[in-house]
């Protein structure tokens, strides 16, 4: 029973996907590039986010190992990239804020990289057993849960303070409104001070 149970435990561990997820800050007139090297026939899934900075939008460019570009994005806020590696190397991705004269980006990505496929075969000439198939479904959509809910956040987090921001300016400009009509009706009441007094004088 346990040793089933521990058997089907390491599966899914040594199935799972490389998951990572990272906040970077891109400078303006800078690039910040990332490198993965795999093997052919294996799925990669490239999400990102712009979280702060500017019109919120980012350059995005993928290169393969052999200098082809795969996807190339201008001034996107958001987006998601999946394809399969079409030769075994390092594989580049790119976030290039140079059209930013002075506002950097915050950027939050995620690069899911699937297994490898395998070649081997059992004694019955099949590549894989249910069970495995199973469990690398499992594990592809575990990985897809855990990026969709990092990009719930993200957005969650962009349009609080969108908010926030967005109130921030309604309650100044209240305020300003109020300073001015003080200071217009001080002005006319000191208007029609003087008008009366240089009435009376003459």
């Amino acid at each position: 029973m346990y040793g089933h149970l521990l058997l089907i435990l390491s599966l899914v561990l040594s199935l799972i996907n490389s998951s990572f997820s990272y906040f970077i800050t891109v400078d303006a007139h800078a690039e910040e590039c990332f490198f993965d090297r795999v093997e052919v026939g294996t799925k990669m899934a490239l999400t990102f986010e712009i979280a702060e900075g500017g019109f919120l939008d980012i350059d995005v460019r993928i290169v393969g190992p052999d200098g082809n570009v795969i996807a190339n994005g201008e001034r996107e806020s958001s987006g998601k990239y999946t394809f399969a590696a079409n030769t075994n190397g390092v594989y580049t991705y790119c976030f290039s804020n140079k059209m930013s004269t002075m506002t950097p980006k915050v950027v939050m990505f995620n690069m899911a990289i699937g297994e490898a496929p395998k070649g081997e075969t059992n004694a019955d000439g099949e590549s894989a057993t249910k069970l495995e198939d199973m469990i690398r479904q499992l594990s592809g959509s575990l990985a897809s849960v855990k990026s969709e809910q990092e990009y719930m956040q993200v957005r969650d987090r962009i349009h609080r303070s969108i908010n926030e921001s967005t109130n921030s300016r309604v309650v100044m400009w209240s305020f300003f409104e109020a300073v001015i009509l003080v200071a217009m009706t001080l002005g006319q009441v000191y208007y029609l001070k003087r008008f009366f007094e240089v009435r009376r004088v003459v």
